[in-house]
């Protein structure tokens, strides 16, 4: 006999009705194609920061879809890059992390670009992917007509016979215009496995509210800045919690925060003529973390350098890389 206890019962499986369908679906493609616009479509909300800036996303950012017939977590990735620092490495590895975990990925190709050598390696290393189901989405229709949608569909379906990619399904959409939006919900999920919810009713994203608002205030720091600016910008919220001391009915959520840039020069653009851009980041960025968390919020924003941060393994950690 053994002296061993009996084994713990198993924890008890949350009901869920037949049928019922649960998992991961991310979307891959290169810099700006759409990704996250895509995401923040399909789950209703603003959940993941947008930008025309390449890169703009840095982590994976979870969007929950809630429907009677499933729950869809989509995951926002980084574009896949060339890279030219330890953060654009990383960020790769990110991503090609991120595949190997999902249940179906989604590659997205915007319509107006014709797909190239970049689009050619990213397609090539999905189809390393064995056994997960691959979807073709191409992006952004409402920019083209539709002889230029066909043309894309044609050439995204030839993209991926010459990579052995596979895809199930090749799918046009605009977020933008919510073109087809829902039809791209419904053939994700259906291959999804059969399960109960992952995540609470209502629940949109499991981000921490203090990622959000990082991400917020650097979408509204990449606004109007060029050159290597967007890539130098990092966000940290450094504490973020409700005033003491207000009515309940008056809540007042306060929020320092420091926008982090590699060199002086760059400190002075981001500040602007006497802060008056600093002043426009903070007033833009308070307005979308208002509407995001529904309560109204005090934002204070320091400017510091972070020589060389992109580089610096040290200075990555810090930053949360």
């Amino acid at each position: 006999m053994s002296d061993l206890p009996p084994p713990a019962p198993a924890p008890a499986m949350p009901a869920f009705d037949e049928g019922f369908r649960s998992g991961f679906a991310c979307f891959v493609g290169r810099p700006n194609a759409g990704k996250s616009t895509l995401t923040n479509a399909l789950v209703g909300q603003k959940i993941a920061i947008t930008s025309d800036k390449p890169q703009t996303t840095r982590s994976t950012v979870r969007g929950i879809v809630h429907r009677p017939d499933g729950q869809l977590i989509l995951v926002d990735t980084p574009g896949l890059h060339r890279p030219r620092t330890l953060l654009g490495e990383r960020l790769n590895d990110l991503v090609r992390t991120t595949w190997s975990e999902v249940d179906v990925v989604a590659c997205c190709f915007p319509v107006n670009e014709k797909p190239g050598p970049g689009d050619r390696f990213l397609v090539s290393e999905v189809a390393k992917v064995r056994r997960t189901p691959r979807i073709a989405v191409v992006t952004k229709t409402d920019l083209a007509t539709p002889e230029q949608v066909g043309a894309q569909l044609l050439a995204v379906a030839e993209l991926g016979r010459e990579t052995g990619a596979e895809w199930e399904e090749i799918v046009p959409v605009s977020a933008h215009a919510h073109d087809q939006v829902d039809l791209l919900a419904d053939l994700l999920l259906a291959r999804m496995p059969e399960g109960p919810p992952l995540y609470p009713d209502g629940e949109l994203t499991d981000a921490p509210e203090e990622t959000l608002a990082a991400e917020l205030i650097r979408e509204a720091a990449l606004d109007g800045v060029r050159d290597e600016l967007p890539h130098s910008i990092a966000v940290v919220v450094e504490e973020m919690g409700l005033r003491e001391g207000r009515d309940e009915d008056r809540p007042l959520l306060d929020i320092h925060a420091v926008v982090y840039v590699e060199r002086d020069s760059q400190k002075g653009i981001v500040i602007g003529r006497r802060g008056a851009r600093l002043r426009e980041v903070g007033r833009a960025a308070r307005t979308q973390i208002e509407a995001l968390l529904g309560t109204p919020v005090f934002l204070d924003l320091q400017v510091k350098v972070a020589k060389d941060w992109q580089r610096d393994p040290r200075q990555l950690r810090k930053l949360g890389f």
